[in-house]
């Protein structure tokens, strides 16, 4: 047999199912639009408890959202409320974010309510955490618990990797997010083709963006003007800014799982705990005012007002307040994601640098900023890179911000990730090496 033919024997081919492929192109549909329903759901009670509490309570109460002690209050009773669910609800809200991938296994459908009432909490409450976590959750249990009963030919794998993109897809407002971070992953037969894979999900992932476009107000971009971006000096230049970006990131994950261990070790129980944090996040907002709470992603938007009546040094001070509040929220058992308040730190570091030097343009500062702390707080280069273009739809940014991306990688590459062990796994590894 000739060379060719050994080849060809040794990795044969699989043909793809066509039909198949068009079978399940309305279940990627269903789970799409489910995944877009259930964020939008629980963004939009967030949204109406937001409003109730810090404008229409703050009115009653005559005082101003942005009071100190009105923020000091709110964030000290959701801390309060938080805890009392985590403790009290079946299934205590799920495992602890901090300790959990943004993909973990489906939880059982009687965690849901206690999840998504802390998610309300965290979102509504001003607490510095994104849904993303939480919202991840929640659909998987829904969509794998349906699915495995309406559709069982599809497996538990399967329905995990179509809620997976969906969500992706709704939560970013597009599919691109999806298929890069899908592209990652080496599932499936490698003699089937990526795409073939890639099929159902990317279908799932495209209405997810679909319903969220065209029926809510989603939108990444902060509409900065475009600037003139290229030459080897704005490469550099956007290098420099991700790496500095990326280091401030290490700094904090290095800090999250020794706080995590001691707010979890000092202050055991849920209720004690997260109400000493609110108390801690309030006194953060108090200092650095409403702009430095919630997700961050509305918050951000206002950073381009600040530039007329804000310092470098206070744009620094944003950013440090945030992610401040960022490891508390997230060692402290709050339930939500980091990503979303990462990208509010990458965006205020940018406008601080590029306040302290105005002739880098500012939406190189901005997106390379919030690459290099995405890089780090994310580990997926492929989500952060999409992030700093998403942010600054720009696409003269695009070869800058791919060297942006490959220097932060090297920045983060052997750092702590911002992350923290299970204290079950501590307490067990202190016992062993204890017991030796």
């Amino acid at each position: 047999m000739d060379e060719t033919g050994s080849c060809a024997a040794a990795t044969p081919t699989v043909r793809s199912p066509v039909a198949q492929m068009i079978a399940l192109t309305p279940v990627g549909i269903a789970v799409g639009a489910l995944c877009a329903l259930g964020l939008w759901g629980v963004s939009a009670l967030a949204e109406l408890v937001q409003k109730l509490v810090w404008d229409d309570l703050s009115a009653a109460l005559g005082v101003s959202g942005d009071n100190g002690w009105f923020i000091f209050g709110t964030l000290t009773a959701v801390g309060l409320l938080a805890g009392l669910v985590i403790r009290y609800l079946p299934g205590h809200a799920g495992p602890d974010p901090a300790t959990e991938g943004l993909v973990s296994t489906p939880l059982e459908i009687r965690v849901l309510p206690g999840l998504v009432l802390a998610t309300v909490l965290t979102l509504s409450g001003g607490v510095s955490l994104g849904p993303e976590n939480p919202i991840m959750a929640i659909n998987a249990a829904i969509i794998v618990g349906l699915g495995v009963r309406i559709v069982p030919k599809l497996g538990q794998k399967e329905w995990m990797g179509l809620s997976t993109s969906a969500t992706i897809g709704a939560m970013f407002g597009t599919p691109v997010a999806a298929a890069l971070m899908l592209s990652e992953l080496n599932s499936g037969d490698p003699r089937v083709p990526l795409w073939h894979r890639l099929y159902v999900p990317l279908v799932a992932a495209a209405t997810g963006s679909f319903v969220m476009l065209h029926f809510t107000d989603l939108g990444l971009s902060m509409g900065l003007p475009d600037e003139t971006i290229g030459g080897v000096v704005h490469v550099l230049l956007a290098i420099g800014v991700a790496a500095a970006a990326a280091t401030v990131g290490v700094v904090g994950a290095a800090l999250f799982d020794p706080l995590h261990r001691l707010l979890n070790t000092r202050l055991p129980g849920p209720v004690v705990r997260l109400t000493v944090a609110g108390a801690v996040l309030g006194g953060l907002g108090a200092l650095g005012g409403t702009i430095t709470l919630f997700k961050g992603l509305e918050q951000m938007n206002e950073l381009p007002g600040e530039v007329a009546t804000t310092t470098a040094m206070g744009f620094f001070v944003f950013a440090a307040v945030k992610l401040c509040a960022l490891l508390v929220a997230g060692a402290s058992g709050f339930r939500g994601g980091r990503i979303f308040p990462a990208v509010f730190i990458g965006a205020a570091f940018g406008f601080g640098v590029h306040t302290l030097w105005t002739s880098i343009p500012l939406t190189l500062c901005v997106s390379a900023s919030v690459v290099g702390i995405s890089v780090a707080a994310a580990r997926n280069g492929w989500l952060s890179l999409f992030l700093g273009l998403a942010i600054v739809p720009q696409m003269d940014l695009m070869v800058p911000l791919l060297f942006s991306t490959l220097a932060a990688w090297l920045v983060v590459a052997n750092a702590p990730e911002l992350s923290a062990r299970p204290v079950e796994i501590r307490r067990g590894s202190q016992n062993a090496e204890r017991n030796v």
